[in-house]
């Protein structure tokens, strides 16, 4: 009898791992899991940023929503390892909001500090008092979405003006041939609001009020972020510094 029951104990000892063996050759197959790794990356973004996001400090203004931080700390970090930016400033516009809002945040990113809080315009033909309509086409009088890095100040028939550099083909890098400039402008401004119940509009710049634009220029150039936000599909289909 022992002779019939040997070979099937032999089998069974032979044909089945130890559990730690099995745990080991899951954990091999899963490091190499695309899907899984991609999957750890974005969970350790997105811890970093909530970790930024939290120790801001407002500076008595309100925080942008976390949605438009995470995609504006995301481009923000791939450009400053590409050496793009040299001023540690970063800029967020939000587009999804009413232009009857403040919706433009300007941030030391160094020091983690909310600098400046302002409205800001979008394109004439962009939306009324929303910003559902970007473009990056010539006399579009659109907005553009997407990231930018700040260049040189002139005087222009605005005052001082600052020129900017779309980072993103297809999407924004048409900015310096479209003139699309940070500029004061006088129908930004709450008694524009008040008057029409939506804030004056731009021939696509970033338009802000006057009695800011100087400080926020002089805060802002020498090569530090800006990124104009907006929930769009498209927009995140397109870019390359937003997943």
């Amino acid at each position: 009898m022992i002779y019939r029951i040997l070979p099937l104990i032999l089998f069974c000892v032979f044909s089945f791992k130890p559990l730690n063996v099995i745990e080991s050759t899951k954990n091999k197959i899963n490091a190499t899991d695309p899907k899984l790794i991609a999957a750890n990356i974005k969970a350790t973004f997105e811890a970093k940023a909530k970790l930024c996001f939290n120790v801001i400090d407002a500076n008595g203004f309100s925080l942008p929503t976390f949605d438009s931080f995470i995609a504006a700390f995301e481009g923000y970090e791939l450009l400053k390892q590409q050496g793009k930016i040299q001023n540690e400033i970063l800029t967020i516009v939000d587009f999804s909001l009413s232009s009857t809002q403040e919706r433009m945040w300007v941030i030391d990113m160094k020091n983690q500090k909310v600098l400046l809080k302002s409205l800001v315009a979008h394109g004439r033909n962009s939306g009324l008092e929303y910003a559902k309509d970007f473009s990056n086409t010539n006399e579009s009088f659109k907005s553009s979405l997407g990231f930018y890095i700040t260049g040189e100040t002139y005087t222009g028939k605005h005052g001082l003006s600052l020129r900017l550099d779309g980072m993103e083909y297809g999407i924004n890098d048409n900015a310096r041939n479209r003139a699309v400039v940070v500029h004061g402008a006088d129908y930004v401004s709450k008694s524009f609001i008040k008057n029409t119940g939506r804030l004056g509009r731009s021939q696509g710049c970033p338009a802000v009020p006057y009695e800011l634009h100087k400080e926020l220029i002089e805060t802002i150039k020498g090569k530090s972020c800006i990124f104009i936000y907006h929930p769009s599909r498209t927009y995140v289909a397109k870019s390359k510094l937003v997943s």
